[in-house]
């Protein structure tokens, strides 16, 4: 399956010449290998992590340089994934995801993405100084999420631009719903230009076939994925991957360049190293383990009156191709609370603290990290809160139809660096908006800076106020104004 070794870990190892050789350090951090770190700090994460934090030399390589371990160890994450070349990102998928799009567009160049993005892509894009043109996702009121693109949209969006540079989709959602990736990456190539993809939620996908289709596998050419969401690398680290014609990894390193810092944490580098070798290597059983408990708990939590799990049943619903069980969704809304009161009420009265939550529903991240206890743990509390709440609950609606994507009068780019001045929302008819207005449920933008502001929008967001729905984005917490184009 591998063409390489992949019980090694050559950063890893690097760092551990460098510890057992007892170097003394005349170079930075400061601490020293931990001496001058302050005691009650050292004394709870220990010492040895210090003994890792190191600076750029030769034993252990450069990132923005890499030509010993550091370089090793990414041909390693190459070769797991399926890519022709992996890279390390210590500003986590956000980072990778700027980068991913500054590599295939310039300024002016037009690139779909899904109208859904996490504010990552919109800050790519303002960096780039591309064109957004924006495809709606599948929606689901009883839910309040949003699932994928559908194939035809991507079809449907790319014969109106053809002169589109790029398309990006979001593979799987936050929710773990993913679409048909396989054929949106076919029609994508068959307009001559590369499909990349925020994978933020799918760095597990290509180790067990119980899950989605990766990315990589499906023939996309670029994707980010957070390392450290799901398998096991630390908060920040995540790996950006490339196989394509499009694209070109000395591109990618050149951006990368520009990005990412140049003291980058070796700690969180030893933890990828460790975390590819994790996956590859024991992928398929841990992850067999993780999407047994979620299955369980699945059941468990269909089972307590007022909540509900979603699985298999909404498959084959447009934007929803396969999903990923071992993400948890625990809608509420029949115990007539909403999800960020539930989310409260977990973290404060039983210590259980959710990934997320919405208007609807919670969601629990399951990973090989779970055990049956803490799973057990969570359907108490659920089943409790059921008893408490159930009796005389007022089911909350549903989200009220978003409007059409208004019009795009500037890009993102010259709306962020415009002069701006806030003017009354009701007022605002005809105007440009300098920032985003969104609603929850579902989590899409209403507004993106650059588009012209209709009554139609003016008259959504006063709908949504009326029955409660959470506006927000706007610099204005009570969205009576908004910040406009001057």
């Amino acid at each position: 399956m591998y063409k390489l070794n992949q019980n090694e870990t050559p950063l890893y190892n690097a760092l551990m010449e460098y510890v057992n050789k007892e170097t003394i350090p005349f170079h930075v951090p400061g601490h020293k290998k931990g001496v001058g770190i302050d005691t009650e700090f050292k004394n709870f994460i220990g010492e040895n992590p210090f003994k890792i934090d190191v600076t750029v030399f030769k034993l252990v390589d450069s990132l923005h340089h890499p030509t010993g371990p550091i370089k090793k160890a990414q041909e390693l994450a190459a070769d797991a994934y399926g890519s022709d070349a992996a890279f390390f990102s210590i500003h986590g998928t956000s980072g990778a995801i700027q980068a991913m799009i500054m590599s295939v567009v310039n300024e002016g160049d037009k690139i779909i993405v899904p109208r859904n993005v996490h504010k990552s892509v919109t800050a790519g894009i303002i960096l780039s100084g591309a064109t957004p043109v924006f495809m709606q996702p599948e929606l689901d009121k009883r839910l309040g999420i949003a699932h994928g693109v559908t194939p035809e949209t991507v079809k449907k969006t790319l014969e109106a631009n053809k002169d589109t540079k790029a398309v990006l989709i979001i593979n799987p959602t936050y929710y773990g719903v993913a679409t048909d990736i396989k054929k949106i990456a076919d029609i994508v190539h068959s307009y001559d230009i590369p499909l990349i993809v925020d994978e933020a939620h799918g760095p597990h996908l290509g180790f067990n076939d119980k899950l989605p289709q990766s990315a990589m596998n499906a023939g996309a050419d670029i994707c980010a994925q957070s390392t450290h969401k799901i398998i096991g690398s630390l908060t920040q680290g995540s790996l950006l991957q490339v196989k394509s014609k499009y694209v070109s990894p000395k591109r990618v390193q050149q951006i990368l360049n520009l990005l990412q810092t140049t003291s980058p944490s070796y700690i969180l580098m030893a933890s990828l190293d460790c975390a590819r070798r994790q996956i590859a290597l024991n992928g398929k059983t841990l992850l067999d383990g993780a999407i047994e408990l979620c299955t369980y708990a699945r059941n468990e939590i269909n089972k307590i009156p007022g909540f509900y799990c979603f699985g298999e049943e909404i498959l084959n619903r447009p934007g929803v191709c396969s999903l990923d069980p071992t993400k948890l969704t625990i809608t509420c809304r029949d115990l007539g609370i909403t999800g960020y009161e539930l989310d409260m009420i977990l973290s404060n009265k039983y210590h259980i603290q959710m990934e997320l939550s919405d208007l609807y529903s919670v969601l629990a991240v399951g990973s090989f990290g779970d055990t049956k206890e803490n799973i057990d743990a969570l359907l108490k509390a659920l089943r409790e809160i059921s008893d408490e709440y159930l009796e005389g609950a007022v089911p909350k609606p549903d989200f009220l139809d978003i409007p059409t994507i208004p019009e795009k009068s500037i890009n993102p780019r010259e709306a962020f660096y415009s002069e701006k001045t806030t003017v009354l929302l009701k007022e605002s008819v005809g105007k440009i908006s300098g920032e985003f207005l969104l609603a929850y449920p579902p989590g899409i933008p209403v507004l993106c800076p650059g588009e012209t502001i209709t009554e139609e929008i003016i008259n959504y967001i006063e709908e949504l106020k009326k029955v409660g729905l959470y506006v927000q984005g706007t610099e204005d917490p009570n969205v009576e104004h908004i910040n406009i184009v001057k």
